[in-house]
């Protein structure tokens, strides 16, 4: 099959740092090639990938040098030259929101838009009726709550390579980590809180983004570093994660917002570590409760559930990652949505279609 994968511009494919939807793109890309499907990746030029590459723009806008650049008109010559191509592709998989729904209306049958993130917004469900000949994938069941009535094709979780992130031999356990964004979304003053009831050492490995949160790292997060329980370690790449993670008793993710996904969770699992979670979005959805993590809904919960998890057999939690989350699912998942949305004369006769039971369920 020849498949087109479309992702936004602001990170590199993948991220050098945070970044969540570039990310994806990139296994997923790597993980169709390995399937023997032939892919191409419409990105920057300082992308990393085993597809084809269509360099759109010489690198990912976040690390550019020049800042004054225009988000829009890059994304827009990145679609006008998707469009110049489209005909050379049997499914176009888009990971740009609704930014292409204007120029692709006459193809909408081949194409797949998934959807990365919260649709609890304004003026979302107007444009998903507006465009609603899009075939649409989400990245949990409870993303959709907010847009149950859209043209929704199935749910894929994302996934990870197995090589990715290793487990350590012997895990230090000594320490609670986060791993995300300095927001108040993202509940890091609760990470704060937990840690220090739990009279255990937290790392904080994030990153900050705009004024808003600078202001909240600033307001709320600074006058509860003042700890020795505390350390402050800052934005870091994926060669970093596996030891961050991996010597964790527990990954905390307090969220306070319907998360779409959570890539820390399957990063966490990926490592071996468990996962205190509060009860938001997709978090009961990705954990299995009593495996590879704890759901809870207070702050004195999750203090509770730290001594649960140090007994957490790790190497089950890899196995369950494996088994839910690893980059050959995700593709194989996708595959199969791709020819639930292509006709019968679309699908190229030489390629196998996998077997379905192996795939995770699909909300339809």
């Amino acid at each position: 099959m020849n498949i087109a994968q479309i992702p936004p511009l602001f990170e590199r494919v993948p991220p050098k740092l945070y970044g969540g939807t570039e990310r994806i793109v990139a296994y997923l890309s790597d993980a169709l090639v390995a399937l023997g499907h032939d892919v191409t990746l419409f990105a920057s030029a300082d992308a990393i990938t085993s597809a084809r590459l269509v360099a759109v723009r010489d690198q990912a806008l976040r690390l550019d040098p020049v800042h004054k650049a225009s988000d829009t008109a890059s994304h827009l010559s990145m679609l006008d030259e998707v469009r110049s191509r489209a005909d050379e592709f049997d499914i176009l998989h888009f990971h740009v929101d609704l930014m292409h729904f204007p120029f692709f209306e006459d193809i909408a049958d081949r194409t797949v838009t998934t959807l990365h993130g919260r649709l609890d917004l304004k003026d979302l469900e107007e444009c998903y009726g507006r465009w609603d000949a899009y075939p649409l994938v989400s990245i949990s069941h409870s993303q959709r709550r907010p847009l149950l009535g859209a043209n929704w094709l199935g749910t894929v979780h994302h996934g990870l390579p197995l090589d990715l992130h290793q487990p350590p031999m012997k895990p230090r356990g000594d320490y609670l980590a986060f791993l995300g964004r300095v927001s108040p979304e993202k509940g890091l003053d609760r990470a704060i809180a937990i840690a220090k009831q739990a009279g255990t050492r937290l790392k904080i490995a994030a990153k900050i983004d705009g004024e808003r949160d600078r202001a909240y790292l600033r307001d709320v997060i600074e006058p509860l570093v003042d700890s020795p329980l505390v350390e402050f370690i800052g934005e870091i790449a994926d060669a970093q994660k596996a030891a961050f993670l991996g010597n964790a008793a527990a990954v905390l993710f307090p969220i306070d917002w319907p998360e779409p996904f959570g890539l820390v969770m399957i990063e966490a699992m990926a490592s071996g570590t468990p996962v205190i979670a509060f009860d938001n979005g997709s978090v009961s959805e990705i954990i299995d409760e009593g495996v590879t993590g704890v759901v809870v809904g207070s702050v004195d919960a999750a203090v509770a559930a730290v001594e649960q998890a140090r007994r957490f057999d790790r190497q089950r939690i890899r196995r369950t990652f494996e088994q839910r989350f690893s980059a050959d699912v995700m593709a194989r998942s996708y595959l199969s949505l791709y020819r639930r949305g292509l006709t019968v004369q679309s699908i190229p006769k030489a390629v196998p279609v996998p077997t379905l039971n192996r795939l995770p369920p699909i909300v339809t």
